[in-house]
């Protein structure tokens, strides 16, 4: 049987700075049967490079290194796991920015639409809210009063 360090197994990776993210689906396959691992005394360096907010420069983290068995099914699970790792990425939303608009990046006419819903949606919040407040204040007292005198 071959046996590998999962320090050695995190270098083939196709993206480093995906390593946390690998380690911990690593660690829930064998938490969950699907391989073998053992925990090692040595501790290793993710490739993946953190950095702080509000603050200058990068730092790494270090974990527990592990060895397993390297099986097919294990191989499967690398390469399935690894082309995942590869493929994922997080796209942020363009900036509705007049150069952005003027680029094309974004749909001016969606936006318009969009500008006009929550102008609508806001504009019938007052009308209701006003309309609310107008029914309380004069309507409240004045149903009691009558309601007293009656009896």
């Amino acid at each position: 049987m071959a046996y590998k360090k999962l320090s050695e197994q995190v270098q083939e990776l196709s993206n480093p700075q995906r390593s946390d993210l690998f380690v911990k689906q690593f660690r829930e396959a064998v938490r969950e049967g699907k391989f073998d691992a053992t925990f090692l005394t040595e501790r290793f360096t993710m490739p993946k490079t953190f950095s702080r907010r509000g603050a200058e420069g990068t730092y790494q983290r270090d974990t527990r290194d592990m060895l397993f068995d390297v099986t097919p099914d294990f191989e499967a699970w690398f390469e399935e796991t690894n082309e995942a790792l590869a493929n994922t990425r997080r796209t942020g939303n363009v900036k509705p920015t007049a150069e952005n608009i003027s680029a094309g990046l974004v749909d001016f006419k969606a936006l318009a639409e969009e500008t006009r819903r929550k102008m609508q949606a806001s504009y019938e919040k007052g009308q209701a809210l006003g309309k609310s407040r107008s029914r309380t204040s004069s309507g409240g007292s004045g149903s009691k009063a009558r309601g007293r005198s009656k009896k």
